[in-house]
């Protein structure tokens, strides 16, 4: 999955306060936009449910290329939508950090990655209803492309901001950048697989979460 995995004082302090900004900005339009829904109770608890999960699955590394983790947060967006969807990822990012998985300044710089996948895998996701009914394609679909955004996101950031303390050129700096993405897509791929069945049994035992009625054909 697509994270900064930097620790504070790595990026300089004005590239930081301008992603910062942004994923303020990005939460604020969220909070106006839930202020005007009312939002259901059990939505607010699947809302915790996604929050504690992710945090732990933050928290386990699978012992590959140095070790690498699934995130869900496409999934997130798919259950949760663009705009509740961002809190959780805050939220996550808050404690992640308490704990040392990331550096505090960091946290705004993440929170636009993960925002970019909750956005582009609820998209494609809901985009794609209508021409494929199958649940588990359109999961699986939807965050494998929301991760590739995000790992273009996250390439992205490093690269416009600059490492402080590195002395090696930018195409050194993005090849190195690519190498990651490369990597980061092959649990990519794994975490589509995994989210794609994860939808396809939360589209049979309780439809109504992905709006869907009781009685509709999951492939």
């Amino acid at each position: 999955m697509a994270h900064i995995h930097l620790q504070d004082g790595s990026l300089p302090l004005e590239w930081l306060a301008l992603w910062w900004a942004l994923s303020l900005a990005i939460l604020a339009i969220c909070l106006l936009r839930l202020r005007r829904q009312r939002l259901d109770p059990s939505r607010i608890t699947l809302a915790a449910l996604c929050t504690a999960t992710v945090f732990a699955l933050f928290q386990i590394s699978i012992p590959i290329f140095g070790g690498v983790h699934l995130s869900l947060m496409p999934l997130v967006g798919i259950l949760l939508g663009p705009f509740l969807g961002p809190l959780v990822a805050l939220i996550v990012n808050l404690f992640s950090a308490a704990i040392g998985h990331g550096g505090w300044g960091l946290i705004g710089a993440n929170l636009l990655v993960n925002a970019v996948e909750i956005a582009v895998a609820y998209a494609v996701y809901r985009g794609t209803e209508r021409r494929l009914d199958s649940v588990p394609i359109r999961g699986a679909a939807a965050t494998f492309v929301a991760l590739f955004a995000g790992n273009l996101a996250m390439i992205g950031i490093v690269l416009v901001s600059g490492i402080q303390g590195v002395s090696q050129s930018a195409s050194a700096t993005a090849a190195g950048l690519a190498v990651i993405g490369a990597i980061n897509m092959g649990v990519g791929a794994v975490e589509a697989i995994v989210s794609g069945y994860l939808l396809a049994y939360i589209s049979r035992v309780r439809p109504e979460i992905l709006g869907r009625r009781p009685d509709a054909p999951n492939e």
